[in-house]
């Protein structure tokens, strides 16, 4: 009797037949295979990276080496220092600098004075006048404590700061000769029949003279000098 559509449904669908051993075996090893091969290629290309990375370390212990034998490292070590503590690094600085401005095996004898004549004061330093114009107060405060400490390293001269700052009577404690100027825009709300450029001019002038500097720094407003350049 032929088997009917409803007693085919209910017989047991027949199981699925095992893997050959050998045929999962060779599965398996493939599947290793192929990690094995992505841990290969990691590890090599760790390798590179780690070796990269000690080469990069070591062109950086041959700058920071040079840069510690440099010029420039120990004056910049100075300049720290100096910030740091002035009344300290001040003397040790100077004396560095100095030593570096002088030749090497070279003395200069002191002329010996006759006795009974008094000695003849030193000469003052020269000055120089520098022209801040057009900053604001923490502008102008800035690099007159900047101009103080170039001074510290260096007492060569002795500055007067000429500024247009409303508020530069805050900052004469700084112990920095300050010269007032009226800003523009100030001088010609008060005084429009006279030329802003002729009252600079006179002032200018009249500072050389009074003070009898000997050289005029005009400061870039857009870029005050830094300490270093004020060494220069």
């Amino acid at each position: 009797m032929p088997e009917t559509a409803s007693q085919a449904l209910a017989r047991p669908a027949s199981a699925p037949e095992p893997l050959d051993t050998a045929q999962r075996a060779r599965w398996e090893l493939a599947a290793m295979a192929g990690r094995l091969r992505m841990l290969e290629a990691r590890l090599v290309e760790e390798r590179h990276r780690g070796d990269e990375l000690r080469r990069e370390r070591d062109r950086e212990r041959r700058r920071a080496e040079r840069l510690r034998r440099s010029e420039s490292y120990r004056i910049g070590s100075g300049l720290l220092a100096l910030l740091k503590n002035p009344v300290v690094a001040a003397p040790r600085l100077t004396r560095s600098v100095l030593r570096r401005l002088r030749r090497p095996g070279r003395t200069i004898p002191l002329p010996l004075e006759p006795a009974g004549v008094p000695a003849v004061a030193a000469p003052r330093p020269p000055v120089h006048l520098y022209v801040v114009i057009g900053l604001e107060f923490e502008a102008v405060r800035e690099f007159v404590l900047t101009l103080r400490q170039r001074l510290q390293v260096d007492p060569d001269h002795r500055p007067v700061v000429m500024t247009d700052c409303e508020s530069f009577a805050l900052l004469r404690d700084l112990g920095v000769l300050l010269e007032y100027l009226p800003d523009r825009a100030t001088w010609e709300r008060h005084r429009p029949d006279r030329s802003w450029e002729d009252v600079l001019s006179e002032r200018l002038s009249r500072l050389y003279r009074d003070h009898e500097s000997v050289r005029t720094i005009i400061i870039d407003r857009t870029h005050p000098p830094s300490l270093a350049e004020l060494l220069r």
